[in-house]
């Protein structure tokens, strides 16, 4: 059985920081891609950071590129995603998802978490 547990969502000034964690388990796929899709109300679920499980390539969306940094810890099976300067803009509910696919082709994550909450106050 597929898990991604998201965590470590929460409220902050702008900005702040904050780091996402997801921790993944039962994945049927070695070769995977992991990323971080954000979704704010009313919008679209967008892709805005993802990394190999090798750690060997990134992408970032453009509006989060020199702000946010996805990192994977192998041995902890949990991928992170750090995120500083913080804009009232950035507020969604981020997901965790998993592919086999390229990490930057969003329709090929097809395992999910259940969301956290980032809220960013001006």
């Amino acid at each position: 059985q597929v898990r991604l547990v998201e965590s470590g969502g929460g409220m902050v000034q702008a900005g702040g920081s904050l780091r996402l964690s997801c921790a993944a388990s039962g994945l049927p796929f070695s070769s995977i891609s992991m990323g971080w899709f954000r979704q704010r109300p009313g919008d679209k679920r967008d892709l805005v950071a993802a990394t190999r499980y090798s750690g060997t390539s990134t992408y970032y969306s453009d509006d989060v590129n020199g702000r946010f940094t996805i990192s994977s810890d192998n041995a902890k099976n949990t991928v992170y995603l750090q995120m500083k300067s913080l804009k009232p803009e950035d507020t969604a509910v981020y997901y965790c998802a998993a592919s086999q696919f390229r990490l930057d082709h969003a329709p090929g994550y097809d395992y999910w978490g259940q969301g956290t909450q980032v809220t960013v106050s001006s």
